[in-house]
């Protein structure tokens, strides 16, 4: 899965703070980009099947609307991350630089954003 990012690197450390281990790669930004148009992905550990999340810099990014309206730009995608603590998950993601959404539409889940606006979510899984 990939997301875009004004900043791409920053953007993946709240899923990596989340699976607890740092970018598997990392990419300064390329030639005649600003200084912050860096890249991330994180994988699952070496030798674990998993998704893998590519964070990646986007000169022509939009913060998205959630819950959408019309004419604004849309969610192309977004993260559910299973807790069994949904409150001290809530509590550290803040801690990560992330925001509650106004609108929570589930006792069973949390929306939040990510500095640049990409909603994800934390989910019971209890």
């Amino acid at each position: 899965m990939a997301g875009g990012s004004p900043d791409g690197e920053p953007y993946a450390h709240i899923p990596c703070r989340f699976a607890c281990q740092a970018p598997a790669l990392e990419e300064a930004p390329k030639p005649g980009t600003p200084a912050d148009a860096g890249y991330a992905l994180v994988c699952p550990p070496e030798g674990v099947a998993g998704l893998a999340l590519n964070f990646e810099y986007d000169a022509n990014y939009r913060r998205p609307t959630w819950p959408t309206a019309p004419g604004e730009q849309i969610v192309s995608q977004h993260l559910d991350i299973g807790t069994t603590d949904l409150d001290g998950s809530v509590a550290w993601a803040i801690e990560c630089g992330a925001t509650p959404a106004d609108h929570q539409p589930s006792d069973h889940f949390r929306v939040l954003f990510d500095p640049d606006g990409h909603p994800f979510c934390l989910c019971r899984s209890d």
